[in-house]
């Protein structure tokens, strides 16, 4: 998606969350909430958490479970920048959209790798970290070879992302959500 595609899309979770929220609805997109950063720095906490989880299922030969600590030390990062800017989210596919946004308008310095990994494809063919963390989820494999082929690079890459996220969360910096996508 191009930045104006972007903005658009945006802006319409953004209003549709908040009629939903007028009228007593649980939206299910993003909106606007006073920045956290105490939650923002919890969620970077939960991160660090999951990614020593991986350490723990590897060790006790739970494989199929360390896709989904991978996918979660990511998507907890993503909720803590999230909450920096004051933002709720209630969707992995507008969190992911809203890192994506706020990287091409450089108000964050963030991986590009670590928003597809969090970002929920529709189309067969494409396929992130989600679609991983499904397939060894509810697959019947116990043991997976793949998981251990790339448990080092991955691993290295959560930590990665837990550290950029944490600069953004523990910078000084003010973050606001542009006016044109509200």
């Amino acid at each position: 998606m191009n930045l104006e595609e972007l903005e658009k899309t945006l802006k319409e979770c953004f209003n549709k969350s908040e009629r939903d929220e007028k009228n007593e609805i649980k939206h299910k997109g993003l909106i606007i909430i006073d920045s956290d950063p105490k939650k923002a720095r919890e969620y970077i906490e939960k991160a660090k958490r999951e990614l020593e989880l991986c350490d723990f299922y590897k060790e006790k030969g739970f494989d199929y479970k360390i896709p989904e600590e991978w996918f979660y030390t990511l998507y907890y990062c993503a909720l803590a920048i999230l909450s920096k800017f004051g933002i709720e989210s209630r969707s992995q596919k507008y969190t992911a959209l809203f890192l994506e946004y706020a990287r091409l308008k450089e108000l964050i310095e963030y991986e590009d790798d670590f928003i597809k990994r969090i970002t929920v494809y529709s189309k067969k063919g494409e396929e992130s970290d989600v679609d991983k963390r499904e397939e060894a989820r509810y697959s019947s494999a116990i043991e997976i070879e793949s998981i251990n082929e790339r448990y080092d690079e991955v691993n290295t890459l959560c930590k990665k992302a837990i550290s950029q996220a944490g600069d953004i969360v523990f910078s000084n910096k003010p973050f606001e959500v542009p006016k044109e996508i509200m």
